[in-house]
């Protein structure tokens, strides 16, 4: 378990196209693979642990995949059973999804991960799935993994979400793509459309109206990626967060998503008073462009809609409000508690030790802004959690334990940090 202390950051001007890799995008492009029929190219995939498992996975059923470090090409005749357990690591999103991609197919698996992960809920999918006729079983009648799924016929289906999840609604796509006839899915706001985008652009018969999602089963197998994976927000936001808090500072971030479920943070980052342009480059599968955000004394604002476009970010967004004038608050946001950690209990935790006001309730939290003091944060094996205390040290200096985490993510994290401040390892 290693530990890191960060040194305050003198005013920055930096640009990089070197952030990590969108891992969302990245988990889907290999599963996805085995929908399709030919070969399926991907570039600027992300080589973090979570998905080099995700990869390994998709090796595991069968596919054939070339990779020579740049280009991955897979290609596979239909999903085949394992004789090994199928690892997705650290990754809720690994497993999750393919708890949807695997009920429908012809043998049985299991489904493991780490520590953190098998301590994750996993009832949100592996119910409705069960309500479709989906064998799928796990500890704590099927809350917890390890999980076991034996392929099974699967019925269409009119399901309405309680919750907004990009994991949830993509599983549940991905078993209505082999259900036996038209389904529909509802959410009560939209979450991230990854799935949807991907899956269209191979063929796939998906129409979205509003907060619907009606998928029609596959006839056949669906037309080959040809993707170039777009560099990840969530992971850009931390050094948005780091120009944004540090003054006269200035970062460029090239080649990122620019997708609307997944720039709401820096949406959010804007209305506290932060100085952000956007250019569009690319719109294929995704809008692509680059993201510029200047320094700008922020103010408190409240975060209430749009939940899940930005819960990913919102440990690094409570930097921000850390350093902003007010009291910011975070409502809705429950779903924070079911991450890698439960991130309200350690969000509220960490900006205490640093001398933060902070409130909690069982939906979200209140922050009153202020000067951040250095201290010793734990980071309870969440990447986002020690990503985000890292970046508070570049304010006041930060000890942030157990940092293993972010390979999860952002192997290159540190690499590009370096270029804002001193990294002492411990």
């Amino acid at each position: 378990m290693k530990s890191v202390n960060i040194v305050p950051a003198k005013p920055f001007d930096f640009k990089t196209d070197k952030i990590a890799s969108d891992k969302s995008i990245s988990h889907r492009s290999v599963m996805f693979a085995l929908l399709a029929d030919g070969e399926s190219k991907i570039r600027n995939f992300l080589r973090a642990e979570d998905t080099l498992n995700s990869l390994e996975i998709v090796k595991n059923l069968g596919a054939n995949v070339l990779d020579d470090g740049e280009l991955i090409v897979i290609s596979s005749s239909g999903i085949k059973e394992s004789e090994h357990i199928l690892d997705c690591g650290n990754s809720g999103t690994g497993m999750r999804l393919f708890c949807g991609l695997l009920s429908s197919a012809e043998g049985h698996f299991i489904l493991s991960g780490d520590e953190y992960l098998c301590r994750r809920p996993m009832k949100r999918v592996t119910a409705p799935l069960r309500s479709i006729g989906a064998k799928l079983d796990g500890r704590n009648d099927g809350d917890l993994a390890p999980l076991s799924i034996r392929g099974a016929s699967l019925k269409a289906f009119h399901y309405e979400s309680k919750i907004a999840s990009a994991q949830v609604k993509s599983a549940m796509i991905l078993a209505a793509l082999r259900s036996d006839g038209i389904c529909t899915y509802t959410e009560p706001e939209l979450s991230r459309d990854h799935t949807e985008r991907m899956l269209k652009g191979m063929g796939a018969e998906i129409k979205v109206d509003g907060l619907t999602t009606t998928i029609a089963p596959m006839k056949n197998l669906l037309s080959p990626l040809d993707i170039r994976v777009p560099a990840d927000p969530s992971s850009a936001f931390f050094f948005a967060v780091a120009a944004a808090i540090t003054p006269n500072s200035c970062v460029v971030l090239e080649g990122v998503t620019l997708n609307k479920t997944r720039i709401e943070a820096f949406k959010a980052l804007e209305r506290m008073g932060a100085d952000i342009t956007y250019k569009l480059t690319d719109d294929k599968y995704e809008p692509i462009g680059d993201i510029t955000v200047k320094y700008a004394p922020l103010h408190a604002i409240t975060i209430e809609d749009n939940i899940s476009w930005l819960i990913d970010e919102l440990p690094a967004l409570s930097i921000a409000f850390a350093c902003a004038e007010g009291v910011s608050v975070v409502k809705n946001a429950e779903e924070l508690r079911v991450k890698e950690s439960d991130r309200i209990s350690t969000v509220v935790q960490g900006l205490r030790v640093c001398g933060i006001e902070v409130d909690e309730v069982e939906d979200g939290y209140s922050v009153k802004g202020g000067a951040l003091h250095s201290g010793v944060i734990d980071s309870h094996g969440d990447h986002r959690i020690a990503m985000s205390f890292i970046i508070a040290g570049l304010r006041c200096g930060m000890q942030v334990k157990d940092i293993d985490c972010i390979q999860t993510s952002f192997p290159n994290f540190f690499e590009l940090l370096q270029n804002l401040t001193k990294i002492e390892y411990m």
